[in-house]
Order: C-alpha cells, then sequence, then structure tokens
C-alpha cells in the first residue's frame, strides 16, 4: 500500500466532524462568515492598488491607511442609497435573486479545510478539526452550490422587466453552464488520482506531489473556467458595459447591488479556495519549508500556508483583469464547448489509461509504451477524418459551382450560445442578388462657355446642361 493509499483509507472515516457540540460549529461558521468577508474588503482595495500600479496610477488613498478602509466606505455608501425598484419588476423575484446569488457563495466555503483532519486543535479546551464540515461528496456539492448561484443570476436579469438585464442573465445562464462541463471534467481527473471527492481526503493525497504538478492539463482547465465561472474579467461577458450598460444588476441599487458585488467576489474567492485545495496542496507549507521544518504542517501554521497560496491566485485574478482584453462572447463559448471540454475529455480517457496501468502494477516502460501507442491512434484517427472532412467540403463547393447558387446561409451553424434543438430551423434570411463588377462612370461633358450661362463656348452643337439648370428652365417655363 502506498503513502497516499494509507491516508485514503485514514481519510474514508468523516466521523469527526460529527463530534463538535453545537455552539463550536456555530463559532466555526461564525469565523468562516468574518474570514470571507475579511477577504473580500482586502481584496477590492488590493484589486484596485494592483490596477493601478499597473497603471502607473496611486489608487484609493482616502480612507484608512494607504486607503485600506476604502471598501468599507463603499459599503456603507451603498447601503445608505436610496432603495429603487423599478416599474416594471417582478417584485418578489427581484427581491429573491439578490440573496439566491449570495447565499450560495458562502454555503460552498463550508467544505474548504484549513488544517488537517488528525491533527485538530484545542479551541477553549474543546478540540476541532480546522474545517467547519466534510462529505464523501464534498466536491460535488460544490458544484451545486455554484449551480444555485446561476438561478439569482437569471432571475435577476428576468424579474427587471428590462431589455439589458434579461440579456446579461441569459449570458451568465450559457456561461456557467458551460463552464461547468469542463471544471467537472477536470475534477474527474482528480478524483481518479486521489480515489476520493472529500476535500481533505483530497489534501491528504498531496503529502507528495501537488496535483497542478501531476495533473497539468486539469490545472490549467480549472484555472480558465475558474475565471469564466466567476465572470471576471476578460470573461466578464454578463456585465459587459458596451453592450449591455451593466449586465443583468443594471437596475438594482443599494443594498441589493452591495449583495450582487459582495456575491461576486466571495465566488471568486471560493473558486480561488478551491484551486488551492485541489491543485495547490491545500493548507500544506511547500516543500522547501515543510522538508526541513517538521511542525509547518501541524498546529495552526497551516492557516498561514492556505491564506499565503489564496492571496497569491487572488492576484491572478487581478493580474488578469489588469492586462487582458475582454473578449467576443461568441469566442468565448467556441473556447468552452470547442477546446476546454475535448481537450479535458481526451485527458481524462489518458489519466483514466495510465491510473488503470499503475493499478495492475504494470512497469513505467509499459505505461509510456501504452501512452504513446493511444496519442499515436488519436493523431492517426483526426488525420483521416481531417481528410475525408476536407474532400466533402471540396465536393460541396464544385456542386454549388456547378449550379451557379450560392450556399443557403445557416444562421444557427455554429450553436451558439447554446445547440439548437431538434427540428428547429429560422425563416430564410432575404439576401439581395449577387451584383456584377461595377461599371465605370464615365466622364462628364463640361461646357467651357461662361460660368453659370449654360451656352457653349464655340456655337457647335449644344453640350448637356445641368441639372439645376434644366429644373430652372422648366420653371420659368
Amino acid at each position: 500500500m502506498t503513502s497516499a493509499d494509507a491516508v485514503l483509507a485514514q481519510e474514508a472515516d468523516l466521523s469527526m466532524f460529527g463530534t463538535d457540540p453545537f455552539w463550536l460549529i456555530l463559532l466555526k461558521a461564525v469565523c468562516v462568515f468574518a474570514f470571507l468577508m475579511g477577504t473580500v474588503l482586502i481584496s477590492i482595495v488590493m484589486e484596485r492598488k494592483v490596477v493601478a500600479w499597473m497603471q502607473l496610477r496611486i489608487g484609493p488613498n482616502r480612507h484608512g491607511p494607504w486607503g485600506m478602509l476604502q471598501s468599507l466606505a463603499d459599503g456603507i455608501k451603498l447601503m445608505l442609497k436610496e432603495d429603487i425598484v423599478v416599474k416594471g419588476a417582478d417584485k418578489p423575484v427581484y427581491i429573491l435573486a439578490p440573496i439566491l446569488a449570495v447565499v450560495p457563495a458562502f454555503m460552498a466555503f463550508a467544505v474548504i479545510p484549513f488544517g488537517p483532519a488528525d491533527d485538530p486543535v484545542t479551541i477553549f479546551g474543546t478540540e476541532t478539526v480546522l474545517q467547519l464540515t466534510d462529505l464523501p461528496v464534498a466536491l460535488l456539492y460544490v458544484l451545486a452550490t455554484s449551480a444555485i448561484a446561476a438561478y439569482g443570476t437569471v432571475l435577476a436579469g428576468w424579474s427587471s422587466g428590462s431589455t439589458y438585464p434579461l440579456l446579461g442573465g441569459v449570458r451568465a445562464t450559457a456561461q456557467i453552464i458551460s463552464y461547468e462541463v469542463a471544471m467537472g471534467l477536470s475534477f474527474a481527473a482528480v478524483f481518479l488520482y486521489s480515489g476520493t471527492m472529500s476535500t481533505s481526503g483530497i489534501v491528504g493525497a498531496q503529502a507528495d506531489r501537488w496535483f497542478a504538478v501531476l495533473l497539468p492539463i486539469s490545472f490549467l482547465i480549472y484555472l480558465v473556467s475558474m475565471v469564466g465561472e466567476a465572470h471576471r474579467a476578460p470573461f466578464d461577458m454578463p456585465e459587459s458595459e458596451g453592450d449591455l450598460v451593466g449586465g443583468f444588476n443594471t437596475e438594482y441599487s443599494s443594498i441589493k447591488f452591495a449583495m450582487f458585488m459582495l456575491a461576486e467576489y466571495i465566488h471568486m474567492v471560493t473558486v480561488s479556495a478551491l484551486m488551492v485545495t485541489i491543485f495547490l496542496g491545500g493548507w500544506r507549507a511547500p516543500a522547501p519549508i515543510s522538508t526541513w521544518w517538521e511542525g509547518a504542517n501541524s498546529g495552526w501554521w497551516p492557516i498561514l500556508w492556505f491564506v499565503a497560496k489564496l492571496i497569491g491566485v487572488l492576484f491572478v485574478f487581478v493580474w488578469l483583469r489588469g492586462t487582458l482584453p475582454r473578449v467576443r462572447y461568441d469566442q468565448f463559448m467556441m473556447l468552452g464547448w470547442k477546446v476546454l471540454i475535448p481537450v479535458a475529455l481526451v485527458w481524462l480517457m489518458l489519466v483514466a489509461t495510465v491510473r488503470a496501468l499503475q493499478l495492475e502494477g504494470r512497469t513505467l516502460t509499459d505505461i509510456v509504451f501504452w501512452v504513446l501507442g493511444g496519442v499515436l491512434v488519436l493523431l492517426i484517427l483526426s488525420f483521416v477524418v481531417d481528410v475525408f472532412r476536407d474532400r466533402a467540403d471540396r465536393a460541396r463547393e464544385k456542386e454549388g459551382d456547378g449550379n451557379g447558387d450560392e450556399a443557403e446561409f445557416d444562421p444557427m451553424a455554429g450553436g451558439y450560445p447554446v445547440p439548437p434543438l431538434p427540428g428547429q430551423s429560422l425563416p430564410p434570411v432575404p439576401r439581395r442578388p449577387a451584383r456584377g463588377p461595377r461599371a465605370e462612370r464615365e466622364p462628364a461633358s463640361v461646357p467651357a462657355g461662361t460660368e453659370g450661362s449654360g451656352a457653349p463656348a464655340d456655337g457647335g452643337t449644344d453640350a448637356p446642361t445641368d441639372d439645376r439648370t434644366s429644373r430652372k428652365e422648366g420653371n420659368d417655363a
């Protein structure tokens, strides 16, 4: 039995999370809530400061030392604003939407471990684990809560009774559904190597090597997917100011708008904490520290390593926002459906093959042989498919040239934002007849007589007169 299998066998029993008294569970829940609120306030100031540094500006510097209280001042200002409800809004759903957006963001953080499950700490004389709770299917719980948050976004756009919020809500829903598929596939590769879906078990399986190193393709797919899930730049199409004014929350103000803003940043913190837990070793200290310091992963020290990694991932969000422009919506959907999902599927098959060969006791040479053989077969199949596809396209083009007709325009060929339903079709698009080459205009002959007289200079044949002169003569007649 390897070290990873031993850890998994130890972490299979999660009964230690049900032994805390009620007051301790409540205290840990309040601490998680306070940690999220404090992290959001700090991350907003950090974002503004880092972007200002990238743009050679100073950033917020008025409220508090170095502008650290600017987020708190903005929150108080939003709460004191007038709460306006538009006339055409569906008021019950309009009020419910911000709650559905912000509550699941808090709930997802309940399964994030801040410390080892087998090394509890003492709080007021009671031993407890530095984690609110854990589940055998903790990552599925995280995916479920993020799916519930999509309801808040789409209901906010629908209940506002306005066009721009509705379009922003539809965009946000399609974006979340599309990128949750790629995110789930990146999780599946982690499940194969860790053997569990509990977050504490996944961190325990990274005792020897982080999954970011062992599964680099899954790590990169999750990195792109989490930015799309959080609606952050350059994937912030649901809130693009250029074409949707403000997106799904355009008609919101005061505390409701503050709740949407809070939900966005909490979601950003949650997906960052999930990346730290799944791919970056969680609460474990980095290798240079853990090798020479035995107590680095015990006591209260794991919280320090977790927060340091979390700040590093949050900096990536800010860095992307300050350096990359917003991509086009169809390009973003094409990236999810035509790049990330196919790559994730192929990578998952490769990981499953390698894992199965490892469990059968195959040597490294056999594994490399089978993997290279599978890659070679996939390359040959893709080449054959491309050849036949090119032949079909050329035959179609020749057939169209022979008939002299243009290919019929299919507005749903790309399938954006979602593939068309079976039997769904659109009316034919009217097209103007194709024009031939534009005929060159002959130079107009201009009489060389006295300016404005309209008479020929040499008394020869009459020259064509100006339109204005013709109209004037007609009026005189």
